[in-house]
């Protein structure tokens, strides 16, 4: 059970990915790539699950802040709206054309370059993968550019305090419990709590959010 103590300032890494569960004929290219304008863009569903683990800590710890860190295209911006209506409190959209086909490596540079400037944060939480690559290696490649714990495989946060995180998590071979000093980056199971449907509230609220500072020079846009 989470303790309420402490606030604490948390950034959930989310992705914008093709819903693959319906994929056509039209959905894979000639080279082997996936034809993104032919599917549907979705929320990645293990980050929606990081999100949910965000927004407990939250109802546990008055005055935690979610900010949501999302990079791609600028239609990426509806990842930070559909968290917005679920309870994060801002979020963060690095976009350049020159992310364009980044591998993981350079998406981990880019993102960690990006949580540098949001800077103060306790927590990163993401999802232990996305369903367009399933690579599960941005969350960990993220934590060793910012020289932080991770802790990978995610099934619930059993507790946090001040300094520290006390998390389960499942494996192929059964559960184990582990904690780490904070900061840490955690990443989390799909099969973890599902994350909590939109707020009538916040969807009415930030339905019609826009950008209201650009960064041109860092490619940050900022959503609030």
């Amino acid at each position: 059970m989470l303790q309420s103590k402490e606030s604490f300032n948390i950034i959930v890494l989310a992705k914008q990915v093709p819903d693959t569960r319906n994929v056509g004929k039209d959905a894979m290219k000639a080279d082997g790539t996936v034809n993104r304008a032919a599917l549907p863009a979705i929320f990645n569903p293990e980050d929606l699950n990081a999100l949910e683990h965000a927004l407990q800590i939250k109802d546990k710890h008055p005055g935690t802040k979610i900010t949501l860190l999302t990079m791609g295209p600028g239609r990426a911006a509806e990842v930070i709206r559909e968290g917005l209506f679920r309870g994060a409190d801002d979020g963060v959209l690095l976009t350049d054309r020159a992310f364009a086909g980044a591998d993981t490596l350079a998406t981990s540079y880019a993102l960690s370059m990006a949580v540098r400037k949001i800077g103060n944060f306790d927590i990163i939480i993401s999802g232990r993968q996305a369903i367009d690559g399933d690579t599960a290696q941005v969350g960990p490649q993220v934590a060793e550019k910012l020289g932080i714990p991770q802790i990978t495989y995610t099934e619930n946060i059993e507790s946090i305090a001040t300094d520290k995180i006390r998390i389960k998590r499942r494996l192929q071979n059964g559960v184990e419990t582990v904690e780490s000093p904070l900061p840490v980056l955690i990443t989390v199971n799909g099969s973890a709590m599902p994350c909590r449907p939109r707020n009538a509230k916040l969807l009415q609220k930030y339905k019609h959010a826009k950008t209201v500072t650009e960064r041109q020079v860092e490619h940050i846009d900022y959503i609030d």
